[in-house]
């Protein structure tokens, strides 16, 4: 849903209470304090009173939504915003976007971040699965290095992440402590987000995975020598793909990202891929966003 669609199907704070509600209670309503539907409907006040607890309620109660004091439809509209950004969308871009604070809009975006969290995914990743590490932090200034080329990789101020994604599937992506860059703590990763005994991991030479071929079918590309296997089939470059999405948001569209809020950002960029095929994605995360989904 665009943010057009957004003005026409939500013109008015009503419009936008009556969906939540449909969403969240099929239109009966029930009260989040005690569970009872015996309630009586407050209209003036877009509230219900529940007869059984004598608490007044509304539809955004222990919600994303929950003692917001904007109007809904910048919500919506905020979230359309962000689902429609594939490279995510920051605060203050976000915040003229909709006419709100930046400080506001940081707000909102964190909330629905918290509806777009990676912890409702169970699933297992299974079929040929590939993984990798990459590092995300800030650069090191070239002047310090003088006549010395210039290398990404595992800077001491880079924060290591870990992901894997299986081929026309889903994605799965994690912050980790350069320790857990061991074999011991790969496995133990692999192991809880892939199906070991009907995948095919595939990897790069990094001699983290050396133990991998104990309990799973795995498979290695050098790096040095191809990036794409002559079978065609072995490579990497879905996840590399995926990090190259995430590092271009993190550092263009946020410039600047805490180790604290990290892992909500890369759910929100698992999120969006993981439904890139969802008819109502916008319907989809409301209902996250109100426990219901």
């Amino acid at each position: 849903m665009n943010i057009l669609e957004v003005f026409k199907k939500f013109p008015q704070q009503e419009d936008c209470i009556s969906y939540l509600e449909r969403v969240r209670w099929d239109s009966v309503p029930r009260c989040p304090y005690c569970g009872s539907d015996n309630s009586t409907p407050l209209p003036k006040e877009q509230r219900h009173h529940c007869n059984n607890c004598n608490t007044s309620y509304s539809v955004t109660v222990g919600t994303i939504f929950h003692q917001t004091h904007l109007p809904l439809q910048k919500w919506f509209l905020a979230l359309s915003l962000i689902l429609n950004a594939k490279k995510g969308i920051s605060a203050r871009q976000l915040a003229r976007h909709i006419d709100v604070h930046r400080n506001t809009a940081w707000r909102i975006s964190m909330k629905i971040r918290e509806a777009m969290s990676q912890r409702h995914q169970r699933e297992l990743l299974t079929g040929v699965v590939e993984m990798d590490e990459t590092f995300i932090g800030p650069r090191k200034p070239r002047k310090e290095y003088p006549g010395q080329r210039f290398m990404d990789g595992s800077g001491h101020k880079k924060q290591p992440v870990v992901g894997m994604v299986e081929r026309e599937g889903d994605v799965v992506a994690k912050m980790v402590g350069k320790r857990h860059l061991k074999a011991k703590k790969l496995n133990s990763l692999i192991r809880n987000h892939v199906d070991i005994k009907n995948s095919i991991l595939i990897t790069d030479q990094y001699k983290g995975y050396c133990r991998v071929s104990k309990f799973m079918p795995h498979r290695t590309v050098n790096h040095s020598i191809w990036y794409v296997a002559p079978d065609g089939k072995t490579h990497t470059n879905n996840i590399e793909s995926f990090w190259a999405l995430l590092k271009r948001g993190i550092t263009g569209q946020f410039h600047k990202v805490s180790l604290k809020h990290l892992p909500k950002y890369i759910d929100e960029f698992c999120y969006r891929h993981n439904n890139r095929e969802t008819a109502d994605l916008f319907g989809l995360t409301v209902g996250r966003g109100l426990g219901v989904a």
